[in-house]
This record gives structure tokens, C-alpha cells and sequence, in this order.
């Protein structure tokens, strides 16, 4: 594995050139683009990184997942799913048309960014304090890192240039999809999507969804096993935004991604993998990190098809 590992990084590096580091929220535009890396977490307790998998980046929409997985927790599929639909989209990951035109006037699904909010006003909690307390001890039981913190820099830079994602919560609050204070429940969100990791936390978290809900490395559940099958399946259509179809295809296993760079992809009882590449592609996904998953699947014949 770790041969492979390398050879797949090695070959797909020179694909970090091709895209570009996100820049719509000032804080990104840092990133060094040519940074590559992969971490695998396998369900039998082995785990393997190469390439950059050490370099920390901020989760972005990858924390949707694990919102989603805490609001079903709190509130149960039923009162989640009265709120944010579970169909997957054409638009982009903040369009706000769909909002509109659609009846009844709830957000698509819960990976695209209107639906992450209305997850994180789901999420227990009476202030953005409080939330993202209880979201970030949640991921860090999951991924058994105690250091996951919030990067204060990116969510002042997310909270200032943030206008589309304040439009959503907004018109959300206009239709009834959300309640409580739009302003609070928008510090929360970008506070989560801020929080800081590895491919090594990513790759857990995949791990444990892999895994219907276990940790791997423990035997705990973090999740009913009903529940992970939801989050995977959603995953599955709507976590790679408008290029979830094509990812299905080409790499075939559930997976999530982030401006941030980091890709999350759990294959069902067989691993989780984590990866980072700043540089992205016009629909927001790691151009190199999404060459690197397909030939693994390829090699390793992973897709869930």
C-alpha cells in the first residue's frame, strides 16, 4: 500500500499546476497549491500517508459531514429532513436560485452550503458558542485528535467576505426553514467550516463512516449504523457538489470535498481516506486530490458499483 501511495502521489502531482487555491475567501489564497497528500485508514488498524498529508488546512464544507451526522443525532432523520431535502443539484454549492423556485422552499440536500446552514441550526445549542463546542468535541472523538481547533484567522476572513452564505441564512429565515438568530447561527457555521485538520483526521472520520458508525480502532459507536448509511448515501449524490455524478462514475465511493483542499472518501468495510490539494477546479474540488482517488480506486477496484 505504502508503494502505491507513493507512486500514485508522484504521479498525480503535476496536476496541482492545472488548478488554483480559492481566493473568495482572502484567508485561502495562502495556500501553497503544489502541496499533495493521502492518508489511509483501513478498518483492519492499518493506517498509511504520504506525500503532504501532514500540513494542516481548514475543513470547509468536509465539516459538513459532521454536522450532519451531530443534527441527526440531536434531532433524528425525520425533523432533519423536514428542513433540508436529500436531492442532489446542478448548481453550484451557494446558489441561491434554487431557494426561490423551489416548493416547498428548503434547501436541496445538506453538502451544498444553504443546507449546511440550516444542519448547523439544527445542531443543539443556544448560542454559536455553544454549537460549535459541542461540534468540535464531536470531532475530536472522532478522529481521537484532542488539538482540532478552530483557525481564527480563516473565520474572521470567511465571517467578513461571507455576503451570499448571510443572503441564504436570510432568505432561510424569511421562509420559516430556519429559526434563532441568523447572525449566531452563521458564526457557527463559519467557525465550523474553520476548523483546522490533516488528511490523517479526514481519513478517520471516513473510517468510522466506512465502518457503519464504529470506531475501527476502538469498537466505539459515534453512530447509529442507520445513520452512517445516510450520510454515505448522501455523500454518494450530492458531496462532490455539481460534479457528484462524474465522481460517482470515475472513483465510485462516498466521498466529500472542501475549498479548503481536503477530500474525505470512505469505501464501506474496506477503509477511509483522507486528501489534501489546495489547488482546485472550477466546481471547488481539489483537481489533483480527485486524480489521485480515481487511480486508487482504479488500482484497488474500490467503487461501491
Amino acid at each position: 500500500m505504502q508503494i502505491l501511495l507513493s507512486s500514485i502521489i508522484n504521479h498525480n502531482r503535476k496536476y496541482t499546476k492545472e488548478g488554483e487555491v480559492a481566493t473568495y475567501i482572502p484567508e485561502l489564497s495562502k495556500a501553497d497549491k503544489n502541496h499533495l497528500g493521502i492518508y489511509v485508514v483501513t478498518l483492519d488498524g492499518e493506517e498509511y500517508g504520504e506525500g503532504d498529508y501532514n500540513v494542516k488546512f481548514t475543513m470547509q464544507s468536509i465539516s459538513k459531514v459532521v454536522t450532519l451526522m451531530l443534527a441527526l443525532l440531536d434531532n433524528g432523520p425525520e425533523k432533519v429532513f423536514e428542513k433540508i431535502d436529500m436531492e442532489p443539484t446542478a448548481d453550484t454549492f451557494n446558489s441561491i436560485s434554487s431557494l426561490e423556485t423551489r416548493n416547498p422552499q428548503k434547501p436541496l440536500n445538506p453538502m451544498i452550503n444553504s443546507g449546511a446552514i440550516a444542519t448547523t441550526s439544527l445542531i443543539y445549542g443556544e448560542s454559536s458558542e455553544k454549537k460549535i463546542e459541542r461540534i468540535l468535541k464531536f470531532t475530536r472523538r472522532i478522529t481521537g485528535n484532542k488539538d482540532i481547533n478552530i483557525n481564527y484567522d480563516v473565520f474572521k476572513s470567511e465571517k467578513e467576505t461571507g455576503h451570499r452564505n448571510r443572503a441564504l441564512a436570510y432568505y432561510m429565515k424569511s421562509t420559516g426553514v430556519i429559526d434563532g438568530d441568523v447572525e449566531d447561527i452563521l458564526d457557527a457555521y463559519f467557525m465550523q467550516c474553520s476548523m483546522e485538520v490533516t488528511c490523517k483526521d479526514i481519513a478517520r472520520i471516513a473510517a468510522m463512516l466506512a465502518n457503519n458508525g464504529l470506531l475501527p480502532w476502538s469498537g466505539e459507536r459515534i453512530i447509529p449504523a442507520h445513520y452512517a448509511r445516510i450520510v454515505k448515501t448522501i455523500m454518494v449524490t450530492c458531496g462532490m457538489y455539481d460534479e457528484s455524478g462524474e465522481f460517482a462514475v470515475k472513483v465510485g465511493i462516498p466521498g466529500k470535498s472542501g475549498v479548503g483542499g481536503g477530500i474525505l472518501a470512505a469505501v464501506p468495510n474496506r477503509m477511509g481516506i483522507g486528501v489534501f490539494g489546495p489547488a482546485l477546479n472550477k466546481k471547488g474540488n481539489s483537481i489533483a486530490g480527485l486524480k489521485v482517488l480515481e487511480e486508487l480506486s482504479r488500482e484497488l477496484d474500490l467503487s461501491i458499483f
